[in-house]
């Protein structure tokens, strides 16, 4: 499902038009990416949380050159899903 796919479902089923119900998806999505980028994680009750997850420093190796790479300590958004969310992936199969 794409964004636009996520908007054309939530005008359908709220009748509100696509033009608001895209500027409210994309300030959402911005609200997201803006507190990740401040360390602060996102909790959605129910959906799940958005968070940091801090990767350490590892060796990497390059096989075509056989060399080996340092890859420093890094930091990257995750998504956790809620245990219903994921119970509900879950009992849909």
């Amino acid at each position: 499902m794409t964004k636009a796919d996520i908007v054309n479902e939530v005008a359908k089923s709220t009748g509100i038009e696509k033009i608001t119900v895209q500027t409210v998806v994309e300030s959402f999505m911005e609200s997201v990416k803006g507190s990740l980028i401040k360390g602060e994680p996102v909790y959605l009750r129910g959906f799940g949380s958005f968070i940091i997850k801090h990767r350490a420093e590892k060796a990497a190796r390059n096989i075509t050159k056989h060399t080996t790479m340092t890859i420093p300590a890094h930091d990257i958004p995750a998504f956790k899903p809620a245990k219903v969310f994921t119970a509900a992936v879950k009992d849909n199969k």
